[in-house]
């Protein structure tokens, strides 16, 4: 039984995970820090850096002593090297180094969005390659054929903003707390998400790439109207987003042949409309739909150890010399996306 333990720092989640080669998450600790960037409306890379040097250690001893094994029977460290806020990204990698170094143990470099995309694989062990992936989070909003462990081909990204950013700014906007994306989809289940004309951007267009900041700044304006309840606003530009990613992950069904699923993992797939909308469209495509749990959406270490095993039991380890990535394609060969904003 393969045993990897796995490290995750590339945001604002310290977090550290066991997990078996066969899907068994013997032991998950995280740590947010939402009290820390509450005062700030958002994240500040530097005090998330900070609170993964304080605690990433002890979280992987409390990991290992949960799982009940030490760090000489672990059989690889795999830790995120990217993308994400740099700081964070490098206390990680340096940890999963020294780790590895200490132990003798292979490293293995993992992709956060890689960690993503298996994700679903970790929790659903029919779902086989290939299969049409969303990926939708905080700083990333893709469409991907996943065609097999460091084997992605990219269908269209976002060209400015991502859903879950545009999420956050729009809590910011209307008060509503942070994190963003929970109080959003709290406040909108009060609201009427037709009360307020928002623009649905490249709905209906040839080109295949999402676009969310001319929403946000139509949230602001309908905000600063002073005529629309924060809640309707708040469902309004849900149902927003939500036609949106409809509309374009149709497309890419379209041009996905041989997809054995339509599957969503990212910090936005927790989002319950979304679930729903995208669940919808996976049943008139006659295609399983596949979403992580809840808590396997959001950052966690747990998806970072499952792609560890994969890269692992596919040969794929990484010398002690890898370096931190603040940027990270999935799929380097994709045709660059009009837009100075464009997210990796």
């Amino acid at each position: 039984m393969t045993l990897i333990l796995g490290l995750e720092s590339s945001c604002d989640e310290t977090a550290a995970a066991l997990v078996t080669g066969d899907r068994v998450v013997l032991a998950h600790r995280l740590a947010g820090q939402e009290a820390a960037h509450r005062p700030f409306g958002g994240v500040v890379p530097e005090i998330a850096a900070r609170a993964h040097v304080e605690m990433l250690t002890p979280l992987v001893g409390q990991a290992l002593a949960d799982a009940g094994v030490t760090l000489a029977q672990v059989d690889a460290i795999a830790a995120t090297a990217g993308p994400g806020l740099i700081g964070g990204v490098m206390v990680g990698l340096v940890t999963g180094k020294a780790l590895a170094l200490a132990a003798g143990k292979p490293l293995v470099a993992v992709n956060h969005l890689e960690g993503h995309a298996l994700s679903p694989r970790l929790a659903d062990a029919g779902l086989a390659f290939p299969y049409l992936l969303l990926l939708v989070s905080g700083g990333h909003c893709q469409l991907l054929f996943v065609e097999g462990v460091g084997r992605y081909r990219r269908l269209a990204t976002t060209i400015d903003d991502a859903a879950g950013e545009a999420f956050d700014k729009t809590a910011k906007l209307l008060g509503l707390g942070f994190p963003g994306g929970p109080a959003v989809e709290q406040a909108a289940r009060g609201g009427d998400p037709r009360a307020v004309p928002l623009p649905r951007p490249l709905v209906g267009t040839a080109e295949p790439h999402f676009s969310f900041a001319g929403l946000k700044s139509a949230v602001l304006r309908a905000r600063d109207a002073g005529i629309h309840p924060a809640e309707d606003i708040a469902a309004s530009f849900q149902q927003a987003v939500v036609d949106c990613l409809v509309d374009r992950t149709r497309r890419a069904l379209a041009l996905a042949g041989g997809a054995t699923a339509l599957v969503v993992a990212g910090g936005v797939a927790a989002n319950g409309a979304v679930r729903a909308a995208l669940s919808d469209i996976a049943a008139r495509a006659d295609l399983p739909f596949v979403a992580p749990p809840l808590w396997l959406c959001t950052d966690n270490a747990a998806m970072i150890g499952w792609a560890g095993a994969e890269r692992f039991a596919a040969g794929l380890t990484d010398p002690l010399d890898v370096a931190a990535r603040a940027r990270w394609p999935l799929d380097p060969s994709a045709a660059k996306a009009r837009g100075a904003g464009v997210k990796a």
